[in-house]
């Protein structure tokens, strides 16, 4: 069932049809597709071109390293990621590599990244949610994360599965319409 949403003004298909749902199918993502969603993060843009992201991923039949990415969730998002055939966790670099410094810019380039990533995926017929909600200390200690890299967030990734499936109150809001904020409470045409 689609959700119905308001759009207020003409946007790109891509924009319109993408969601976070919570509902995947366990069919398998064709290798090239996982492909592409990573030559997808290629082109987004970034400060300096530095392009900071790093992505580490597993899919299921990778059972050991999808474990430990499962195992880094939380409680709450390991209801209806257990479904889910593909788990990436994003990372940025913290520091330049061509120049000495830190980059300040690294999280909202990892951010640009991964929306490019959620939109090629709706492209190949493919969902994403991104998840904020792991365990950031475990996740560090499981993959052997550097200290010059700063955690992301965590994207399941695969084809529509049925919100039927889920527990009662996840299936309600999977098919609640969505909701957005309006323009005008976020968009200004003068100073604060």
């Amino acid at each position: 069932m689609q959700k119905s949403h308001q759009i207020e003004h003409p946007i790109s298909d891509l924009i319109r049809n993408r969601k976070s749902p919570r509902a995947f199918s366990q069919a398998p993502i064709e290798a090239d597709k996982i492909r592409s969603l990573f030559e997808a993060t290629r082109w987004a843009p970034s400060s300096t071109n530095e392009q900071p992201w790093v992505y580490i991923y597993a899919t299921r039949d990778q059972t050991e390293l999808w474990d430990k990415l499962f195992t880094c969730l939380n409680d709450s998002n390991k209801i209806w990621a257990k479904d889910a055939p593909l788990l990436i966790l994003s990372l940025a670099r913290k520091n330049f590599t061509r120049f000495p410094g830190a980059n300040a810019h690294a999280m909202y380039d990892l951010g640009g990244a991964n929306s490019f990533l959620s939109l090629q995926a709706v492209e190949l017929g493919l969902q994403v949610r991104q998840m904020a909600g792991f365990q950031y200390q475990k996740t560090i200690e499981q993959l052997n994360i550097p200290d010059t890299y700063e955690v992301g967030v965590f994207i399941a990734v695969g084809y529509a599965g049925n919100p039927d499936a889920l527990p009662e109150n996840l299936k309600l809001r999977e098919l609640a319409p969505r909701e957005r904020i309006l323009q005008h409470e976020f968009v200004m045409n003068h100073t604060f």
